[in-house]
């Protein structure tokens, strides 16, 4: 896989976007998305004449409305790096690599993926809730998780298995935490310190970055704490999160991971719960009005496009990801600040 030059004149980017080409758009900056086998894509990404007939479907129930979610094969992935320079991958998410001692379903996943990728291929990969979800669901109800911060079991079963799959394709592992109360959840002092203990006993080979989705949990402290330990913060657009802008204010204006790679998931619109952004969002083809024409939206993009300028600044690399809740269709969300980084160029060459 060889990733254009982001030196080619402004007009072949310009074209290159506009087809869906979003690799070496700018020097510092990764496009990608959050998922991939959505056949909604077809014909942006995927070509019709390899995947309209090889779709498969199956059913989703979300609030009581039921959804046909229709997936093009694992092997796609080899033409979404033709588009793509980084995946997350967050199937991962749900289930370990290893249960029991043996290989579960979702390693057999993953080794596909790696079997149908580029060599060169970049992937983000998300850490299992299992080990870092405070509370589970189980039977209807959230309890304690009793797995919760397991270094031993974390290791075993998801991050030594991960790194010796992925190796070099490995660009690094998102913790995702779940939405707490300030009545269910400890001090912000007391949770980094909790934190520590797990993180300081990891291995350190490979660059791992945190998205904690309770906002009182975001203090100064909590980043001077990422900073000395060079995890990355992950500036997520979501429901419940302040925007971005606020986000790098809050983090003293830094970027904290120790390998210069910087996380953005651009997710669902603040204030909108995720049952209602899929629901606006699916069948996931096409931006979707509702999403994309608000002035959230636009301050999204704005502020997406404004830490891609911090990271050259900084000398960083954006890993800006793109979910398809977020305006009703990831690769289209990508064109937009693609081409919105390319006008900032423009105007600042201008000046």
């Amino acid at each position: 896989m060889t990733t254009p030059s982001p030196n080619r004149p402004m007009a072949d980017r310009r074209t290159a976007i506009d087809n869906y080409d979003l690799r070496g758009i700018h020097p510092h900056v990764r496009f990608g998305t959050a998922s991939d086998r959505y056949a909604g894509w077809i014909g942006q990404i995927y070509p019709e004449a390899d995947y309209a007939d090889r779709v498969s479907s199956r059913t989703r129930t979300l609030q009581g409305q039921k959804y046909e979610e229709r997936q093009v094969p694992i092997e796609s992935v080899h033409t979404y790096f033709e588009h793509f320079e980084v995946l997350e991958l967050d199937f991962t998410f749900y289930r370990p690599l290893l249960e029991d001692g043996e290989a579960s379903s979702n390693y057999f996943v993953l080794s596909n993926y790696l079997d149908h990728a580029p060599d060169d291929a970049s992937f983000l990969l998300k850490a299992p809730q299992k080990f870092f979800a405070r509370s589970i669901r189980r039977k209807g109800e959230f309890i304690d998780n009793p797995d919760f911060l397991d270094v031993e079991a974390y290791i075993e079963t998801f991050h030594k298995p991960a790194v010796e799959l992925l190796s070099d394709r490995l660009s690094g592992l998102i913790f995702q935490q779940e939405y707490q109360r300030v009545a269910d959840s400890p001090s912000p002092d007391a949770n980094v310190q909790q934190l520590d203990d797990f993180f300081t006993a990891l291995p350190n080979d490979a660059q791992m970055h945190l998205e904690l989705r309770s906002e009182h949990l975001l203090s100064p402290n909590y980043f001077d704490w990422l900073a000395a330990r060079g995890l990355g913060h992950v500036f997520s657009h979501w429901t419940w999160l302040p925007a971005i802008r606020e986000q790098w204010a809050t983090c003293g204006e830094r970027f904290t991971a120790a390998n210069d790679q910087v996380v953005s998931r651009l997710l669902t619109p603040r204030d909108v719960k995720y049952a209602d952004a899929y629901a606006q969002a699916y069948p996931f083809d096409a931006p979707t009005p509702e999403l994309s024409e608000t002035e959230q939206a636009h301050d999204m993009v704005l502020d997406a496009t404004a830490l891609a300028y911090r990271a050259d600044a900084a000398n960083a690399t954006l890993n800006l990801i793109a979910n398809n809740r977020a305006w009703g269709n990831a690769p289209d969300l990508a064109r937009t600040i693609a081409h919105r980084i390319l006008d900032e160029e423009e105007k600042r060459q201008g000046a």
